[in-house]
């Protein structure tokens, strides 16, 4: 009677998962160098074979922490290049610009992200991204406080001296 018994699987047993470090985005499941878990069918014959994802192993852990510190370092790296920036921003204390201006001092036009990134490029060489300056409505002569985003964690604050041309 053994013979003919056969071993019908639990349902917690199909259940399995595998874990895997995806090496590309895969759309609802995770980015690049992310660790899932996934149903065995869905890597076995999808994931691994299209190249979008390894199995976890020894090596591909230690691979993945040596990862992680080089970022780490690296993130530092660039914090302390925005600092020196920063420093040497503010040192250089009050940048003037020459516009255009009518009666009461108001200005034809006004001064945009982009002037004042043309202007911090040309006079102190650091070049910034237009889309991280918080800059004030400029539209009369006078001087204005500028905040410059030179990394998630560091700004700096500059006056721009708005002047007639």
């Amino acid at each position: 009677m053994d013979r003919y018994c056969k071993i019908i699987p639990t349902p917690t047993a199909m259940a399995k998962r595998i874990q895997l470090l995806l090496n590309q985005d895969v759309k609802k499941l995770g980015t690049s160098g992310q660790l899932v878990e996934v149903a065995p069918g869905y890597a076995r014959n999808y994931l691994i074979p299209q190249g979008m994802g390894v199995r976890v192993t020894k090596g591909v852990l230690k691979q993945i922490e040596f990862r992680k510190a080089e970022e780490v370092k690296r993130i530092a790296a660039l914090k302390a290049g925005a600092e020196k920036q920063k420093t040497a921003l503010e040192t250089i204390g009050v940048f003037s610009i020459k516009e255009k201006a009518g009666e009461e001092d108001m200005l034809f036009g006004r001064v945009t992200a982009i002037d004042i990134a043309d202007l911090v490029q040309n006079t102190s060489g650091i070049e910034l991204d237009r889309r991280e300056l918080d800059i004030p409505e400029i539209r009369k002569l006078g001087t204005y406080n500028v905040d410059l985003k030179l990394h998630p964690e560091v700004t700096a604050t500059v006056k721009i001296e708005v002047l007639p041309d």
